[in-house]
């Protein structure tokens, strides 16, 4: 993710995306840049218009209740729960999908 963070931060700053630019974004996050990814992120957004894309992905962001709601809150539907239940494939990709179109309200 660090590595669309990065191209995502640059498309915000009005800087050109480079392989460089990248780098030095992660390099100053603590992150050990690896130029594969870099180029392979690059390429997969060269015909991207990134505005389109932020604009389909823009969702309204949940207010965060405060931490101690939240963990009483999640003790009865834990309760609830059958132990050792494995997610189901789809439901994982669907909540890895919320996620992700979630990043488009950062940057709206």
């Amino acid at each position: 993710m660090e590595y669309v963070y990065s191209a995502l931060l640059l498309h915000k700053a009005g800087k050109k995306m480079t392989a460089k630019a990248m780098d030095g974004i992660l390099t100053a996050a603590g992150v050990d840049p690896d130029k594969n990814r870099i180029k392979a992120l690059l390429a997969a957004l060269k015909d991207v218009d990134i505005d389109e894309a932020l604009k389909g992905a823009a969702m309204p962001m949940a207010v965060a209740a405060p931490a101690g709601v939240t963990a009483a809150a999640a003790e009865p539907a834990a309760k609830g729960k059958k132990k050792g239940k494995k997610k189901g494939k789809k439901e994982e990709e669907e909540k890895e999908e919320e996620f992700t179109a979630g990043l488009g309200s950062l940057f709206g």
